[in-house]
């Protein structure tokens, strides 16, 4: 029967992010939500305990790790501030593992030793104002010209692109069309590396979000931005299908944050529900809040199994499109559920910003979004299931 203990090596990495995550992050996640400002001080220590190059081999810079070590991380920064989260989500699965998968001994050796070091970050730019899931609706154009990349067009809701140490963002951009039997064009989309500071490529201003208000995120903008051809990533034509499974991957990643979340707040209320008193006793004692607490750890525990399941399948080299969109879809909506009831059981406080359940409450929607929403991983296990 499957054994879902974590082993010695994965238990003490697990306990030292939490622990990490329990006395830096956490102690400085309600100034950095309320500031919108990004937590430079706290990414640092992040890249010196290796949590940038977990999933990576030693050869590129990496800590030797897996995916599941990374799922590991993400779930216990999760719990406390679902920003530091993201970033490194994003940083590991959107930035630095294109370059890992799919680019040149050169571009690995360029870019991988201070991606994952955490010195710096790159970012991917796929979505845009009519495009995203449905990939047939990019816009962004780039043509070989003099062996440079000559890239116009703009994207949108892109991680970890404006700060001080992005080095690079990725995007997908219509490459070349070709004409199909049935007379309709399909587009080329291929992915280029566009450092930082080239011409033409402008970062513009951060978005006013809801919340992850200490996530870097920003539209971005490109008028005859050009870069050299070698900067093309993977195999022209193959931008979008690669991005695709950079996105099962990533998938995994967002459940565990999600899960992370869905536990904090449990940890929350669960602490709360024993501290304030109501007509003689805690109000843990009324079965109105006891059983809601009850059903929230039931779905935290149900995401984790679903994640860890998911990443097991990856790790063996199964199949695992299916569970990892599961996974996403039962966390994320575990996370969003969580939030709301932890709110319910802190009441009026649960209303107030610095509270961790305030933040939870508005942070955790994105999930049910980003990285693919619940309804393209419903139709993903639709698809499976051969509806």
């Amino acid at each position: 029967m499957p054994n879902f203990e974590l082993n010695d090596d994965y238990q003490d990495l697990s306990d030292m992010v939490r622990d990490f995550a329990d006395t830096v992050v956490a102690p400085v996640a309600a100034q950095h939500d309320a500031e919108h400002s990004f937590p430079y001080a706290v990414v640092a220590q992040m890249g010196e305990l290796g949590l940038f190059g977990l999933p990576f081999p030693e050869e590129v810079g990496g800590m030797g790790g897996d995916y599941f070590a990374l799922s590991l991380a993400l779930e216990q920064l999760g719990r406390v501030d679902q920003s530091v989260a993201i970033t490194l989500e994003a940083g590991v699965s959107l930035g630095a593992m294109p370059i890992y998968r799919f680019g040149t001994q050169a571009q690995q050796q360029q870019w991988l030793p201070a991606l994952t070091s955490g010195t710096a970050l790159a970012g991917f730019g796929l979505t845009e104002p009519d495009a995203g899931t449905d990939a047939g609706g990019t816009a962004t154009r780039a043509r070989l010209e003099n062996d440079q990349w000559v890239i116009d067009g703009s994207k949108q809701f892109i991680t970890n692109s404006g700060t001080s140490i992005t080095a690079f963002v990725i995007v997908t951009a219509v490459t070349g069309t070709s004409e199909l039997a049935d007379g309709s064009v399909k587009k080329e989309i291929s992915t280029i590396i566009v450092p930082n500071g080239t011409p033409g490529f402008t970062v513009e201003k951060a978005y006013n979000k809801v919340g992850w208000n200490a996530s870097d995120t920003h539209p971005l903008s490109f008028t005859q931005a050009k870069v050299p051809g070698g900067n093309l990533l993977g195999e022209r034509g193959r931008g979008y299908a690669n991005f695709l499974s950079i996105l099962d991957e990533g998938r995994i990643a967002i459940a565990a944050l999600a899960t992370g979340s869905a536990q904090g707040c449990v940890d929350e209320a669960l602490r709360y529900a024993k501290e304030r008193s109501a007509f003689g006793h805690n109000i843990g004692h009324y079965q109105g809040i006891s059983f809601k607490i009850a059903r929230m750890q039931a779905r935290a525990h149900t995401a984790r199994l679903a994640y860890y399941d998911a990443a097991a399948r990856m790790l063996a080299g199964k199949p695992f499109k299916t569970q990892a969109a599961m996974a996403k879809l039962v966390a994320s909506e575990a996370a969003m559920d969580n939030a709301r009831d932890a709110t319910q059981v802190f009441g009026g406080y649960g209303f107030i910003n610095e509270f961790p359940v305030a933040r939870h409450y508005r942070d955790s929607k994105i999930l049910e979004i980003g990285e693919g929403t619940s309804e393209v991983q419903l139709m993903l296990i639709a698809r499976e299931l051969g509806l």
